[in-house]
């Protein structure tokens, strides 16, 4: 036999990829014989076309997807599994601002880079159905979408203080902003930033709150995820409540979760930002109120309401009333309330909130103890800090001796006869600032007559595109670069009169809401997906990406395909049933002892373990870090596919730990995984054999066969690799290949490492692709030596399986049910009250949720 060729895999993968490409191997069509259990809709997060390509990061959730939909094709299902591109955005318009590049022509250069990159990495995506945001034949429907909106009466316009950037020219969202020691900047570039009233369009996605909500209950959703959509929504029960201002013909409405308090409030707290402040300040206090609302322009929410930080605030010489004392109590403004969550205005109740006690004290105004910890505890007794539990009622009049839940109940009632307030339902939730003042996003189709009146674009006209410009500099009125094209935005109305297109155009989350749907019938130019299609596919089985995406994204998609059920053009209430988030891959780093760290090209290793910095001879430590330009860790997909192949680093990511924790990349183990393909590829070489395999062997691969599908099916890649791996040592004891044994190796192989399974099935004697080729069945009687399925349940649901050891104890039960990151999740969320362990069973966890 001739020395053996080395694992060829450019080769292998270079032709494999030719193959599937030429005859549209995964390509996909609605067979309605196909049942509709068998039908699996499995969606990745389209990635955002950067001018610095795909990162290791973007291939681990699409190599997971890819596994999956690979192993459910062998298991006869038909997979819908497509990609595209989220291209509208901002980095291509500010490289435009800065070149003078059009956006379009660096969106498309960078979709072919992406695009190549992927398709390197011989994912099974139907690229027929490829779509782009920013295309015209797309963005016809997401307009198309807007208008539905408009119609239900859920778009509006108003003048809201927003955070504006000059320097990018538009406005920022919250989440947008970062605080740094010389005030608020934007996140992208690091430009400054400011408040100003601007003209904005809204979506209502308030009216949705209540159902946002509620259908997160049925989700196959991550809890934390979860967690995440709750708080962002925000729903609290309690009272509106009028207080009259003293000496004046106004009044202030505020919201409180705690009407059995209200005998306990002291003062009032406005926003900075309320309209009333400039009615009700007196000409004493004027100049250091106008001072204090500058001031608190240049603050972030989140650095406004930092429970940590000391409390500022001004008096604006008004006082209010108090409804159920008559009392004259002091109104100040503050910027730990926020002009858009509730009313704006608060009535403050130091006893028993931290942040008005914090303040109270800061600026010496009362504080009244009107809950008692304990029945018998002495109403006068004063309070050292504030007590925010509930208790019982004291100092409160009629109400005294009351529990804090029936007081509630009394005082809403009692306000409610007196006219002085109401029971009511908040949400932290704000309405959705839909639009953007820059050139590259979908323009807004709408047209505003000389009076001022709004008319949407007949939708026979959609799509409405984006016209040329000479410049892609915003507008210096604030107004997007659209203003300036006037033979743009001057326009004619269907009755003959002029008007004015809307300059604004729409956030980049308008395309990604929607993506999804546009998979389904991506060439329809009837309708942004025909419902027979729709129903053939919708919902979506299994949606994987990152956390970061976890409440805007998610949010928003729910809310528009919520609208999309309303008008009666989709066919469920959710758009994604389960959701996997993909945990971060990092990259080690060096720190120094005062904590900087040291790009890795500057250090050596002078021990194992040890490291020093080569400039100063000085230790540093190895750290884990994201991956960086200025660390200089960062991996480059390409440099890997180059030097070990696709099907290496395919494997490596899945092998490196749980798909849902973050895991550092390690080349040493990227070269153990190829070493690994290198001895499936040698052990190929052996000859093949047609005789029974011995029965040691045969034990080994129906082991196998059944780890590899539970795990696959799972998406526990990991240990399904491990299997292999064990199956692989035990092979290569042998001279001779037995087929029986090999091809169904191979098919385990396949949906892990395509390229090399393709090859080796080719190399056995089949003439055509394995990639729907039925996964191996196991023999449970060749398994059943030593492992079984127990059950982890958390108070009574099943959450989770794992496979042990028979006869397993039950403190070992209960140690491997802990380490299984599904039950963490569940038990980071409560207490532990029991656990029941019951071997070759069961596992059960009784938690009592967090408060």
């Amino acid at each position: 036999m001739s020395a053996m060729k080395k694992y060829p895999f450019h080769e292998i993968e270079t032709k494999w990829q030719r193959y599937w490409e030429t005859n549209s191997t995964f390509r996909v069509t609605e067979d309605p014989s196909v049942p509709k259990e068998k039908r699996t809709y499995v969606l990745d997060m389209f990635p955002y076309p950067s001018g610095a390509g795909l990162h290791v990061g973007h291939p681990e959730g699409y190599t997971a997807t890819d596994i999956y939909c690979r192993f459910l094709r062998m298991k006869g299902h038909q997979v819908l599994h497509p990609m595209g591109f989220d291209s509208f955005g901002l980095p291509a318009e500010t490289y435009a601002i800065k070149t003078g590049t059009h956006p379009e022509i660096t969106t498309k250069q960078n979709i072919v880079k992406f695009r190549q990159q992927i398709k390197r990495l011989g994912f099974s995506y139907d690229w027929d159905r490829e779509i782009s945001t920013h295309e015209a034949d797309y963005y016809k429907w997401t307009q198309w979408i807007f208008l539905q909106l408009y119609k239900k009466d859920l778009a509006y316009v108003a003048e809201i203080p927003v955070w504006y950037c000059e320097a990018l020219g538009t406005v920022l969202a919250n989440e947008e902003i970062i605080q740094t020691s010389e005030g608020p900047r934007s996140e992208i570039g690091g430009h400054p930033v400011v408040r100003k009233p601007l003209r904005q369009w809204m979506l209502k996605i308030t009216e949705y709150a209540e159902r946002l909500l509620d259908d997160l209950e049925d989700l196959d959703w991550p809890e934390s995820i979860k967690a995440m959509q709750r708080n962002w929504i925000g729903k609290s029960v309690g009272a509106n409540v009028v207080f009259q201002v003293a000496h004046h013909n106004s009044t202030i409405e505020v919201y409180t979760t705690r009407p059995d308090t209200l005998f306990g409030a002291t003062y009032m707290v406005l926003a900075p930002e309320h309209p009333l402040v400039a009615h009700i300040t007196t000409d004493e206090q004027r100049n250091e109120v106008q001072s204090y609302i500058q001031k608190a322009a240049l603050k972030s929410d989140l650095e406004r309401t930092d429970l940590a930080k000391d409390k500022t605030g001004a008096f604006t010489g008004a006082f209010a009333i108090n409804p159920v004392n008559g009392q004259e109590i002091p109104v100040w403004i503050s910027d730990y309330i926020l002009i858009s969550y509730g009313t704006g205005a608060i009535m403050a109740v130091p006893g028993h909130d931290e942040r008005d006690y914090a303040f109270a004290t800061q600026f010496g105004l009362d504080i009244i103890r009107v809950v008692a910890s304990h029945k018998d505890q002495d109403p006068a007794e004063p309070l050292e800090e504030a007590f925010a539990d509930e208790g019982w009622v004291v100092n409160s009049g009629q109400f005294d001796g009351l529990t804090t839940a029936e007081c509630k109940e009394k005082i809403t009632l009692w306000l409610e006869q007196q006219g002085l307030g109401k029971k009511a339902i908040n949400y932290k939730l704000r309405d959705w600032i839909f639009s953007r003042q820059r050139y590259w996003g979908e323009p807004i189709p709408l047209v505003i007559d000389e009076d001022g009146e709004i008319h949407p674009i007949p939708e026979s006209e959609l799509p409405l595109t984006l016209p040329a410009v000479e410049s892609y500099k915003p507008a210096g009125t604030g107004e997007s670069p659209l203003a300036t094209v006037t033979d743009w935005v001057n326009t004619t109305l269907p009755d003959g009169r002029s008007g004015k297109r809307e300059t604004n155009t729409m956030p980049q989350w308008a395309g990604s809401c929607w993506y999804y749907l546009r998979y389904l019938d991506p060439h329809n130019d009837k309708e942004f997906a025909s419902r027979d299609k729709i129903d053939y596919w919708m919902p979506v089985d299994l949606y994987v990406g990152g956390q970061e995406h976890a409440v805007l994204h998610l949010l928003y998609s729910r809310f528009w395909h919520k609208v999309l059920y309303d008008i009666g053009v989709v066919n469920t209430t959710e758009p994604y049933l389960r959701l996997v988030n993909q945990g971060m891959i990092t990259s080690y780093a060096y720190q120094r002892t005062d904590g900087t760290l040291v790009p890795i090209d500057e250090v050596r290793e002078t021990a194992p373990g040890h490291w020093i910095e080569i400039s100063t001879g000085l230790e540093v430590q190895q750290v884990i870090a994201k991956m960086s330009k200025s660390l200089k860790n960062v991996i480059n997909p390409d440099d890997i596919i180059e030097e070990f192949g696709a099907d290496s680093m395919r494997l490596y990511e899945m092998f490196m730990g749980p798909l849902r924790q973050s895991k550092p990349w390690n080349t040493q183990g990227l070269i153990g995984i190829h070493r690994f393909l290198d001895k499936v590829w040698r052990i190929a070489q052996k000859p093949l054999s047609e005789q029974k395999a011995p029965l040691e062997l045969q034990r080994v691969l129906h082991k196998t066969i059944k780890k590899v599908g539970q795990d696959t099916e799972n998406l526990d890649f990991n240990t399904a690799i491990s299997q292999m791996m064990i199956c692989t040592n035990e092979m290569n004891k042998l001279e001779v290949l037995h087929r029986d044994i090999w091809e169904s190796f191979i098919l385990c192989l396949a949906p892990y490492a395509p390229h090399l399974a393709e090859e080796l099935w080719e190399m056995t004697g089949h003439t055509s692709t394995l990639a729907y080729e039925p996964f191996p069945d196991y023999d449970p009687a060749l398994t059943i030596d030593d492992e079984l399925e127990v059950v982890l349940q958390v108070n009574g649901k099943v959450r989770s399986k794992i496979m042990v050891v028979r006869g397993t104890g039950k403190d070992e039960l209960e140690r491997l049910a802990r380490e299984n990151t599904r039950i963490q999740e569940y038990l980071a969320q409560g207490t532990i009250v029991k656990v029941v362990a019951v071997p070759d069973r069961l596992v059960n966890f009784v938690i009592t949720p967090s408060k």
